[in-house]
């Protein structure tokens, strides 16, 4: 592993992962991924577990540090973990995506190994293999700051990581089987929040974290569901806003505040009400038939009992107020431009307004039949994996026998034809051009979008359809820099990026039945020369499948 050397200097124990301190630190972890019995909705059920647990250890990690993460798949099926949200600069051989990695086959092993470099915030990882989401195997990941960079916000008393999202009782199999056949998901049953789905007046139910009076706390929530988003909310407190997906925001106070598939944020909660149980509430936004689940939060002195069976009530649901009302919340979330995050330097430091557009790329899903079979397509092409990672085939110069680059359009399709090409989905981008992407949802449900290996600005939402007149409503000054991003239905959403990263990067569709059935693309990212300044040499140690598995390295970069 190159600086792998650095193993024997000072090492220690520290949390549960071997640290060493050498240069900028490293944190090991050894995970084996296995089959156990879970209940989220109160029903024994099969799930994947890590280290036995759901949901799996947290990553508790500092800006700049080296993650290495041995993951023993101890399952019946080939299994990858994905790092959503981690960027891996010059690194996408570690992105975990099918496009970029060979999976772990059953009783084998392989060992991750990142570096968190200039971040901060609060994220998650997840599997990308098959529906093996729909049965767990995520867990938390946070990038605290370090200790010389300030934070804008007095250092709370505890912090929280909450993983919520909608649940099914059927396992991943069975749910596998239903679009492999061309059916939908359907409607999940549930919704779990650190792997329980509370009920009102539930009896003898475990507090899901203590509160002492008094003091203040940071929750760390994402949004690990399948497709619903949620509106979650504290009964009796108010939630203040200093995080999202990397970013300091502007510290904005919420009653209740959406979040979509994908998406994380951190709040600030002070325990300042009458000591005793309240509920943390998550229901579904946008269905017809709303699900609610609740968690308890106890202060320590808590002896006025148990909590109020009355829950703040969810924003209005009607659709069109329902999406007005959390288009309106979006809005009110700004780039806190004084605040540093990973570096020194304050965030409104880097004008991306003032930057000139290169290139415009206009998205549009789609829900299709293909053969008879549900099929979904960004611009009329419905992305299928390859046996041979497109990564490698690639970097072992023979991406010609796997896919063809640039199948999708920078435009969709004109005509009316409802024609889908199903294939391996491609598209060229220029090494640190500026790039601006329009999403646009002329369908009927809400989407979420994310991107691998970068973060965007997420500088404009609106209804209806975009045109280049639209660009006079872009928020060119504090957009918040973040990874994913929602489109409403008959809406469309806008970002901006430096595509400064090289490597091969999954922008996909957070519906993960959506993602499954062909709503993704890869946008290749290379660097014309070939530079270890720009990205590193396929690790000696990584697996290979497909065409490339026999054939002899290619010639490394060199600086």
């Amino acid at each position: 592993m190159g600086s792998m050397t650095l193993v024997a200097l000072l090492m220690c124990i520290c949390a549960g992962a071997l640290v060493v301190r050498a240069e900028d630190p490293y944190l090991f972890f050894t995970w084996n991924v296995s089959y156990g019995t879970i209940a989220p909705l109160g029903v024994p059920q099969q799930a994947i577990l890590i280290n036995g647990q759901f949901p799996g250890p947290n990553i508790n990690c500092t800006s700049n540090n080296n993650i290495v993460v041995n993951v023993f798949n101890n399952l019946d099926e080939p299994f990858l973990l994905t790092w959503h949200g981690v960027q891996h600069r010059k690194n996408s051989w570690q992105d975990g995506t099918p496009g970029t990695m060979c999976p772990i086959l059953p009783g084998t092993n392989y060992t991750y190994h990142f570096q968190v470099k200039d971040q901060i915030g609060s994220y998650y990882y997840f599997p990308t293999t098959s529906l093996h989401r729909a049965s767990g195997g995520f867990g938390p990941l946070r990038i605290n700051s370090r200790l010389l960079i300030p934070v804008p916000f007095d250092e709370p008393a505890d912090d929280y990581s909450v993983l919520m999202g909608d649940w099914y009782s059927k396992g991943h199999k069975s749910l596998k089987k239903l679009l492999d056949s061309g059916r939908s998901l359907g409607r999940p049953d549930g919704i779990q929040i650190n792997g329980r789905s509370g009920k009102v007046g539930g009896n003898n139910m475990e507090p899901l974290f203590t509160m002492e009076p008094g003091k203040t706390y940071r929750y760390r929530f994402c949004n690990v569901g399948m497709k619903t988003s949620l509106n979650l909310r504290f009964q009796g407190h108010t939630m203040k806003l200093v995080e999202m997906e990397g970013s300091h925001t502007v510290q904005n106070v919420y009653e209740s505040l959406d979040l979509h598939v994908g998406q994380c944020f951190s709040v600030l909660v002070t325990a300042d009400q009458e000591p005793k149980d309240y509920y943390l509430v998550a229901s579904s936004r946008f269905t017809k038939n709303p699900l609610t689940a609740v968690a308890v939060i106890r202060y320590t002195n808590g002896k006025a009992g148990a909590a109020s069976p009355e829950l703040p009530p969810p924003p209005a649901e009607k659709s069109s107020v329902g999406i007005a009302w959390s288009m309106n919340q979006f809005r009110t979330f700004r780039w806190n431009l004084t605040a540093s995050a990973a570096r020194p330097n304050p965030q409104g430091s880097y004008h991306y307004g003032k930057i000139n557009i290169t290139r415009t790329i206009r998205v549009v899903n789609s829900k299709t039949q293909v053969e008879g079979k549900l099929r979904y397509a960004i611009n009329g092409v419905s992305h299928t994996d390859s046996e041979t990672p497109l990564k490698l085939a690639e970097y072992f110069g023979v991406p010609q026998k796997v896919f063809k680059y640039d199948s999708i359009a920078d435009e969709p399709a004109t005509s009316s034809s409802k024609v889908v090409l199903v294939a391996p989905n491609v598209m060229n981008q220029t090494f640190r051009d500026f790039v601006e992407i329009i999403l646009e949802n002329h369908e009927k449900t809400i989407q979420t979008w994310h991107l691998d290996g970068h973060s965007f600005f997420a500088v404009a939402m609106e209804p209806g359809r975009w045109s280049p007149e639209k660009r006079k409503n872009y928020n060119l000054l504090d957009a918040v820099s973040r990874h994913t991003i929602h489109v409403f239905p008959g809406s469309w959403s806008a970002v901006m990026l430096t595509f400064d990263n090289a490597g091969m990067w999954n922008l996909r569709s957070e519906m993960w039945e959506r993602f499954y059935l062909g709503q993704q693309l890869y946008v290749s990212v290379l660097s014309p020369a070939r530079s270890l300044r720009d990205e590193y040499n396929l690790p000696d140690y990584t697996k290979l499948c497909g065409i490339v598995k026999d054939m002899s390295m290619p010639p490394p970069y060199t600086i």
